[in-house]
């Protein structure tokens, strides 16, 4: 590792780091690395990226340079932009995927741990990555970002749905051109040599219909469930005249993270990165190169997977012993088999079910649905819950009001049918699963109410 690790660094200086590909379950994701400090900070970015055209703006350099002077710097391009694979046709990635894209390049460089710095588009992705994997994550920087857009009774800061739209409008006609800089950087606005490297570095990060729709998707976006479960440090950097992601967008996120550590700054512009961005660097630098407290490894952010056989103890009585065993065995291979293909982790039999933890809320939603499907095979049904929330490993063992929670949304389960909570719906945006709402309920021993979904597809 050491020996990889310095030949990549004894290239910066000699040009543009050459990218490389890492491998995917679904696709390849091309990255690069570049740097010598003694830290790994990976870059997550605007959704629309490419890395290899990022090196053609001297500022854009400079940027990087600076970075790499305290860090080495890990950058990639998500699925569905630049030099990675496209997704599915007419498809849209999810934030699993792009959190998935973020763990196989760590892999791929031999990265243990690293600080995220995630900008834009890219915050709500990092955050996850935060919250799912505390013990791959040394620090969370969150730049001109947000944990919602879109207004909603009980987030009054977000933009109203009749402007998102004229927004999108405005994208899509300037999409391409230089013509975004009113928008992300008016006071650079009629900088010519940047229009024409803004215009440039678009077009070759994505086709026009497919930012469309990738700005549909991220207006969807809703991950203010994940920020209590991030255990990192953290620092939110947000310019303080910003109209697109505004100043209180930031200032939510610092509120709902422990601990977090919010910097206004002064200026509007917030895309291209490195506008403005000599105060933004110092802090970063500063955040990364001091002392920071150690991540908690017991406690992350995972999507509670309950099942259990319905009917059980009449099946029991009517098949005795040992063909009701027989039939047991079985049922277990199936659930097993299906958690381990959509990685989950399997923590416990809960008599005549399952408790399983997954990093990714679609893989947790869809592995449910085909167990659901799967065990027909046997003339039995189950029914499954599932939710998303903070989980403490006490042991071999999960606690936390998440695995609660998932336990009695099971519970109002019927048979055949998954379940979820409105925060699994939420956090699987994009992913092409269908729900029906089933209502709000009380949930035995859990505070409040709870609107459920019934999973009526999964894409």
């Amino acid at each position: 590792m050491d020996a990889e690790r310095g030949a990549r660094i004894s290239t910066w200086g000699s040009g543009a780091p050459e990218p490389r590909y890492a491998e995917a379950e679904d696709g390849s994701v091309a990255y690069q690395v570049f740097g010598g400090g003694p830290r790994d900070l990976m870059l997550i970015g605007n959704w629309a990226s490419n890395i290899e055209v990022m090196w053609e703006h001297p500022s854009m350099v400079r940027y990087l340079e600076r970075l790499a002077r305290f860090s080495r710097v890990i950058c990639f391009d998500k699925r569905g932009a630049g030099l990675s694979d496209p997704v599915a046709m007419g498809a849209l990635p999810t934030l699993e995927h792009w959190m998935d894209d973020a763990r196989v390049v760590l892999d791929a460089v031999d990265s243990r741990s690293a600080t995220l710095l995630g900008d834009a588009e890219g915050g709500p992705m990092a955050m996850m990555l935060a919250a799912s994997h505390p013990q791959r994550t040394d620090a969370l920087v969150l730049v001109n970002t947000f944990a919602r857009l879109l207004r909603a009774p009980d987030y009054p800061i977000g933009i109203p749905e009749p402007t998102a739209e004229l927004l999108l409008g405005e994208w899509r006609r300037n999409w391409g051109t230089g013509g975004v800089l009113q928008l992300t950087a008016p006071d650079v606005a009629d900088d010519a040599q940047l229009q024409r490297w803004v215009g440039r570095y678009m077009r070759l990060s994505a086709s026009p219909a497919a930012a469309t729709r990738m700005y549909e998707w991220v207006l969807q976006l809703d991950v203010r469930s994940v920020l209590p479960s991030i255990q990192v440090p953290t620092l939110v950097l947000h310019k303080a005249q910003n109209r697109h992601y505004r100043i209180p967008m930031g200032r939510y996120i610092a509120e709902h993270i422990p601990g977090a550590r919010l910097v206004e700054l002064p200026g509007a512009a917030w895309y291209p990165p490195f506008v403005e961005a000599e105060q933004l660097l110092d802090e970063v630098e500063e955040f990364v190169t001091g002392d920071r407290a150690v991540p908690v490894d017991d406690r992350v952010l995972a999507t509670v997977l309950f099942t259990d056989i319905v009917g059980s103890t009449d099946l029991a009585a009517r098949l005795g012993d040992q063909r009701w065993l027989d039939l047991k065995l079985a049922h277990d291979d199936i659930v097993g088999s299906r958690i381990a293909r959509y990685r989950g982790t399997h923590v416990s039999s809960t008599g005549d079910g399952f408790l399983a933890l997954f990093d990714g809320p679609a893989r947790a939603v869809r592995c449910a649905s085909e167990i659901a499907s799967a065990v027909r095979s046997l003339g039995i049904e189950v029914r499954a819950g599932l939710h998303s929330g903070e989980v403490e490993f006490q042991g071999d063992q999960v606690a936390g009001i998440a695995v609660h929670l998932a336990a009695r949304v099971m519970a109002m389960a019927g048979a055949g049918i998954v379940l979820v909570s409105g925060t699994v719906k939420d956090l699987v945006v994009g992913s092409g699963i269908a729900f029906e709402d089933r209502g709000v309920h009380e949930l035995r021993g859990v505070p409040g109410e709870w609107r459920l979904f019934e999973v009526a597809g999964t894409g």
